[in-house]
């Protein structure tokens, strides 16, 4: 077995190892001491001081649309190369690109399912209430329904 090959993958993995524990250090070092003024922690927008307290978290559909740009952006970077060599790939290429799709079509699936493209207010089922008669509104009253029968 010839070590010299891996010589480069060694390298790269102490470089990154550098580079990590080096933005670390630098950060440490470079970072301000004591804690920022209100002035600095509050927004600044066109020298107007806001009114209202900005939502700490972003709601979850921004991240489900996210993930949906993500996808189909990643579905047509993979797509164009195989439009470009279709006709060498032949049937084998076909299916897989025919699998990869579907994959990418379940993955939409998932995402509106989960409500990524529903923007309005969130609508909750509420169980109605059984059907009116004469013992349940006995009941609701009060009486009981020994007495009732």
């Amino acid at each position: 077995m010839n070590v010299d090959q891996y010589l480069p993958i060694l390298g790269l993995l102490i470089l990154g190892v550098l580079f990590a524990s080096g933005s670390f250090v630098a950060s440490a070092l470079l970072a301000p001491r004591k804690r920022p003024s209100d002035a600095k922690l509050a927004p600044y927008e066109c020298g107007i001081v806001p009114e209202v307290e900005p939502p700490q978290r972003f709601p979850v559909r921004f991240y489900l649309v996210a993930m949906i740009f993500v996808i189909f952006d990643i579905e047509v970077v993979f797509m164009y190369p195989f439009a470009v060599v279709f006709k060498q790939l032949g049937t084998f290429g076909l299916i897989e690109v025919l699998v990869f799709s579907a994959t990418v079509f379940g993955a939409l699936v998932f995402l509106v399912s989960e409500g990524a493209l529903s923007w309005g207010p969130v609508k909750h089922l509420v169980p109605g209430m059984p059907s009116r008669t004469s013992a349940s509104t006995i009941v609701r009253i009060g009486v009981d329904e020994n007495r009732a029968a």
